[in-house]
């Protein structure tokens, strides 16, 4: 019995000596430069490929799909995105070189067992697709709006003098780091080439601020105030539109607030009126005139809380309501904007109220500076520089007439000091700002219609220095020489007058053209001063 079990397992020997033979054999037949046949990347076949031959197949292929469009879905709401808008690539090298390792590494007899598998049926191995990460990141990011559903912060309302709690709301938004990173693991093992749905991550985002943390806001940290009761009505609505724009603002610690991002666009579907305001040196109407009280009363608040000022810029001329270098100026087109950092370890709430002729904000917190420290800013001007008079010569007007069509505005450098005191001692006196404003010339409009080239000539010469009132001199002179001179040619012939008077009575339609001529004329002369009343009035200063 024992001699008949050591033939068979002598036998079995054989048997597989004689298979590892054969198979041995069939790997070593195998071209080792090649691509086993029956080898997929992804869903290209690279069997007989060399490796180049297969890194060119695979970039073709991604070529192909770079305007297949993912839908890369949110919370609440989904964005579409190209694959190369993410800028999709396969890893050539990685994808290439697990092909070129199928039935060519290994034992012997793995090597045998994945050309046997081979035989029954394909292979395929992974593509290595991925997004440019920053590219990617960026897209989402731009599409947040779309995609989350933002928290929305417990609040605080002021009414009445007492702060009141406002509950806020939790949110729901797109984690955008993992969001990347969850595409690359769908591309890289889960795509099939149909299904181009993307589940991003998103995450529970809880609303900021506590009610405990909110209820201790309630200490006056600084307050200014600022008069525009003089304004026209436009003015005075853009003044009450942008302070209700910034009235009740919560910063939390850190958090920095931008002024012209909250306020802007200056439109009149955002509720501004045009009004004057300041443009390369001149005087012009636009909407939201007079926004920059605003943004300059919230200044002087805002440092007498002693915040991080981050952006002020000063305006381009001086302005009425504050002294030089106590303002802060702010520009939509030219890009200027009050910042500034809540750089305490609290929250700070913004109140903005307007009563019709004061605009008054106030920062309130938690206060932490000594009781017997104060603070107090003031402006110091450096050098001052006059305004020139400047004339346009306007022969639709009669001659002599004039009208101030811009206000002066005298150049000032001036600087803005920061004193500390305590118990009435200063302590420190150092220079907070420095600010330079230009001189913006008054401009004068003179009537020159009716005179003669000459009398033109003598006009401007008299303006050349900028005296307004040799000018006028100039313009009186002339309108009262042709007055003496039509005096006289009357006198000369008495019945010039009778005469024209008789020819147009004697053609009466004549006559009703002329009477029209002359409403024409009056009609010019209203729409020139229709135009004047765009301009701002002495009571509507800009800015």
């Amino acid at each position: 019995m024992r001699r008949i079990n050591k033939m068979i397992l002598a036998l079995g020997l054989v048997v597989l000596g004689s298979a590892v033979l054969v198979g041995t054999a069939a790997v070593k037949a195998g071209n080792k430069n090649t691509i086993e046949e029956g080898v997929y990347i992804g869903s290209v076949n690279v069997g007989g490929m060399t490796a180049e031959e297969a890194k060119a197949a695979v970039s073709s292929y991604v070529d192909e799909i770079k305007d297949t469009t993912f839908t890369l879905k949110g919370v609440a709401g989904d964005m579409n995105a190209s694959a190369n808008e993410m800028g999709v690539a396969s890893d050539l090298d990685a994808a290439v070189e697990e092909a070129m390792e199928v039935g060519h590494t290994g034992s012997l007899i793995a090597r045998f067992k994945a050309i046997q598998d081979l035989k029954k049926e394909n292979i395929t191995v992974n593509m290595h697709l991925s997004v440019d990460k920053q590219k990617t990141a960026a897209l989402i990011d731009s599409k947040k709006e779309t995609l989350d559903i933002e928290a929305v912060d417990n609040g605080l309302k002021r009414v009445d003098g007492q702060f009141q709690f406002i509950a806020g709301k939790t949110g729901q938004e797109v984690n955008v780091v993992d969001s990347v990173l969850a595409i690359n693991e769908f591309l890289s093992t889960k795509w099939d080439g149909k299904d181009n749905n993307i589940e991003l991550v998103v995450e529970v985002k809880e609303p900021r601020g506590s009610q405990e943390e909110l209820e201790k806001v309630k200490d006056n940290l600084g307050t200014f105030t600022t008069n525009y009761g003089s304004s026209a009505w436009a003015r005075k609505k853009n003044v009450e539109n942008g302070a209700s724009k910034i009235n009740g603002s919560i910063l939390y610690p850190g958090e920095e607030l931008s002024v012209l991002k909250l306020i802007t666009p200056f439109s009149k579907d955002n509720g501004y009126e045009l009004a004057g305001s300041y443009a390369n040196g001149t005087t012009v109407e636009t909407f939201g005139g007079g926004i920059c009280q605003v943004s300059t009363t919230l200044y002087n608040a805002v440092i007498r809380a002693e915040l991080e000022i981050t952006n002020r810029s000063n305006h381009s001329m001086i302005v009425h309501y504050v002294d030089p270098s106590d303002d802060a100026a702010i520009s939509e087109s030219g890009g200027k904007d009050f910042c500034f950092k809540n750089n305490q370890e609290n929250p700070v709430y913004i109140e903005g109220i307007c009563n019709g002729s004061t605009i008054t904000f106030t920062v309130y917190g938690v206060e932490t500076r000594p009781a017997n420290r104060t603070i107090e800013f003031v402006s110091e001007t450096l050098s001052r520089k006059d305004a020139p008079t400047q004339f346009k010569y306007d022969a639709s007007l009669p001659l002599g007439t004039t009208s101030t069509e811009q206000t002066a505005h005298e150049g000032v450098n001036a600087r803005l000091w920061k004193i500390v005191k305590i118990d009435g001692n200063q302590q420190s006196r150092d220079i907070f700002n420095t600010s330079s404003y230009k001189a913006s010339p008054k401009i004068v409009v003179v009537g020159i219609g009716g005179a003669t080239p000459q009398q033109v000539n003598d006009i401007k010469a008299a303006g050349k220095d900028g005296d307004e009132n040799a000018v006028k001199a100039a313009a009186e002179a002339a309108k009262k020489a042709n007055e003496d001179k039509k005096n006289e040619d009357d006198k000369k012939d008495p019945n010039k007058g009778d005469n024209k008077g008789d020819d147009n009575k004697g053609d009466g339609d004549n006559g009703d053209a002329n009477k029209g001529d002359g409403n024409k004329g009056d009609g010019n002369k209203g729409d020139s001063s229709n135009a004047g009343d765009k301009k701002p009035n002495k009571g509507d200063k800009p800015e």
